[in-house]
């Protein structure tokens, strides 16, 4: 939860909502906008409260989409309807078959609009961030409409027509359902070059931010381009994970992580952590090239990150797994005589780097911290010290 957030206020809106539109104290299509805006900015801010302790209204909801749907096709409000569907999809966290089979249709084809107005890209900005938020667990079977998500990708791709919520939530969705349709790793690498498009995105998004300014003003308001970016890296995380081979650009989305994570880290912890979990799991992969991620900055960002006067657990524990993962791959490849020379020479300067940084000193001042982060499910991190140094 963000420090600037109430989760009590977020929490109680839907049933002071609901008592509201019962009590004909607000027009039920005003209160179905409000609670689609609420439930946009709890997904957007990625706060999670449980079925937001009132089934009860999305239940109402619910019965208002099949009551709409039962109507004639001349007599439905289509605007009601597709702002009945975000509403409740942002709102619930547990879809049946049967509504989604009823709602993903439609959102696709608002999705799919390619009118320019800014009041169409909004619409289209919703739909598919509200689409990206019916998460990878639910069976959306034959009704996902990947072919048409594909499109939409490749028209932003030409004509760059989305926002950048929009062309994330478009990701997002694809991405969420590798594991179910295998036949999507091979489109979303080579035909629509995610790689590429990450790190563009990640560079762009970059660029829309003061971060100088946010500095000076000790952090501020978290500009919304701020949360697209934290997304970004949320999907990159399971792209580390599920990556089965290793090419230039992978290589060079380091670097761009690596910038994110040294413009961030005085004013974003959150971004700054979720940039040191990708390093982590890049380095957990083993067909990620060790060389790759010492050329790509990754160690130098981290080695800077660890040295903040403060440090949350739970960056301090990605940073040491981090750094533990990467001496483990250097001490396998030590007997790997093909390029030893080379990757002697990278070692040496990494061991230089960190007794330049104070490395050392570091990890001796998180010791006293280690035995009380791993009774705490913090799992797999090593006590021993000399784990966190790089083997020559």
């Amino acid at each position: 939860m963000r420090k600037n957030e109430n989760p009590v206020s977020l929490q109680s809106c839907p049933k002071k909502l609901k008592k509201m539109i019962e009590e004909k104290k607000m027009p039920t299509k005003n209160a179905i906008l409000l609670l689609k805006h609420v439930g946009y900015c709890i997904a957007l801010k990625m706060i999670f409260i449980s079925s937001l302790e009132n089934p009860s209204l999305c239940i109402r909801i619910k019965r208002m989409i099949f009551e709409e749907n039962e109507k004639k096709k001349e007599e439905r409000n289509e605007n009601l309807l597709t702002d009945l569907y975000e509403c409740y999809l942002l709102l619930d966290f547990v879809f049946s078959l049967e509504l989604l089979s009823i709602c993903v249709p439609r959102l696709v084809k608002v999705a799919s609009s390619k009118e320019k107005s800014e009041d169409n890209q909004k619409e289209v900005e919703t739909a598919l961030f509200t689409l990206s938020c019916i998460g990878k667990w639910n069976d959306v079977g034959k009704i996902l409409f990947l072919e048409e998500i594909n499109e939409i990708i490749q028209y932003n791709q030409e004509h760059r027509n989305l926002t950048r919520l929009a062309y994330q939530s478009a990701w997002q969705f694809l991405i969420d359902r590798l594991d179910n349709f295998k036949s999507l790793k091979e489109i979303i690498a080579n035909e629509l070059h995610f790689v590429k498009e990450a790190r563009r995105e990640l560079e762009e998004l970059l660029k829309c931010v003061d971060w100088k300014r946010k500095k000076e003003d000790g952090g501020g308001k978290e500009a919304k381009e701020e949360f697209v970016l934290l997304r970004w890296l949320q999907i990159l995380d399971l792209c580390f994970f599920l990556c089965k081979f290793w090419n230039e650009e992978y290589a060079g989305l380091i670097d761009s992580i690596a910038r994110v994570l040294r413009a961030t880290k005085e004013n974003n912890r959150e971004i700054c952590f979720y940039c040191i979990y990708s390093f982590k799991l890049a380095t957990e992969n083993k067909v990620v090239k060790v060389e790759d991620l010492l050329n790509g900055g990754a160690v130098d960002a981290v080695l800077e990150e660890i040295l903040q006067s403060m440090l949350i657990d739970k960056i301090a524990l990605s940073s040491l797994k981090y750094m533990n993962s990467i001496s483990e791959r250097l001490k396998d490849e030590a007997n790997d005589e093909k390029g030893k020379e080379e990757r002697k020479i990278m070692k040496k300067k990494v061991i230089e780097k960190m007794e330049e940084e104070g490395y050392e000193d570091v990890i001796v001042s998180f010791h006293e911290k280690l035995p009380f982060l791993c009774r705490n499910n913090y799992h797999q991190l090593s006590l021993d010290i000399s784990d966190y140094f790089v083997n020559i």
